[in-house]
């Protein structure tokens, strides 16, 4: 359980930290507002802006899915095929 512990965490923490600095890039207008990282992003200058601006949401998503699949699914997988598993022996 550690080992699916640390990749949820190492996908969040990796992620996340992407995600935080695009962000801060792209959709912070200024320090001074109360929308931070969640401002609408301007429209993208060049091929560069547009992929940054794209990788927002996709590191975004990583983060989430990434640890939610390492702490939730695969855990509860592994339950319910052992569990199906110790039935299938039982009868």
């Amino acid at each position: 359980m550690a080992d699916e512990f640390i990749k949820g965490f190492g996908i969040l923490t990796g992620a996340g930290l992407v995600w935080m600095v695009l962000a801060g890039w792209y959709q912070t207008p200024s320090f001074f507002m109360t929308n931070q990282l969640i401002a609408p992003p301007p429209e993208p200058g060049n091929v560069f802006d547009a992929i940054s601006i794209f990788l927002i949401d996709v590191f975004l998503w990583t983060a989430i899915l990434g640890a939610l699949t390492f702490w939730i699914l695969i855990p509860a997988g592994r339950e319910a095929a052992a569990a199906i598993e110790s039935r299938r022996e039982s009868s």
